[in-house]
């Protein structure tokens, strides 16, 4: 009896704990570099899930080149001109998941102006990413790949998703941890601050 009491009353703090990672985010994932984990480093970094981050205001864009599966390159460098929303992701993150219907759908509106820029996390597998943006039909993403983790551990991310979002002179206005509803009328408010 008390065996079964405290298999349940273990599993239940496991359900708990796995929703409140859904809840904020998702830790990186695991792979040839020490992964920190997802509450406890982003409390310990200031990283808050959920809200705006200006503390890294006026930060140029970062000097490093993506790929994609393909092999074409994109230097950060060059998204200067337009506002750009670096959005850091993965395949196997539920919360970055469920919003890239919202970043697709506003990656050409005009009233928008933002260039997005979808930097997938994934490990290995490059092809993977372009499968997966593919078979969601996620036309207007790129599968831009960061396959060794420089650019997240440049922005010293915890939890993804996490976006970045940089005025057309290329620099830094503010960074937000977590999934967003990028359609939204206070998202619309927020990439205004870039123009």
């Amino acid at each position: 009896m008390l065996t079964s009491f405290s298999t349940s009353g273990r599993s239940l703090k496991l359900a708990i704990l796995g929703l409140a990672f859904i809840a904020a985010g998702c830790d990186r994932q695991s792979g040839e570099k020490a992964q920190p984990q997802a509450s406890a480093s982003a409390a310990a970094s200031g990283e808050v899930a959920g809200a705006i981050d200006r503390s890294h205001k006026g930060s140029p864009l970062p000097t490093l080149a993506l790929s994609d599966p393909a092999g074409l390159k994109l230097a950060l460098p060059s998204l200067k001109g337009k506002p750009a929303l670096i959005n850091l992701w993965a395949t196997w993150c539920a919360p970055c998941i469920a919003e890239l219907p919202t970043l697709n759908s506003i990656s050409n509106r005009a009233d928008m102006n933002v260039r997005i820029v979808t930097v997938s996390q994934d490990m290995g597998e490059p092809d993977k990413v372009q499968t997966f943006l593919d078979q969601k039909g996620f036309a207007q993403l790129p599968a831009w790949l960061d396959p060794k983790g420089d650019l997240a551990a440049l922005y010293q991310v915890q939890t993804l998703p996490t976006s970045i979002l940089y005025d057309s002179n290329g620099l830094e206005v503010w960074r937000f941890t977590g999934g967003r509803d990028w359609g939204s009328a206070e998202s619309a408010a927020l990439f205004a601050e870039a123009k």
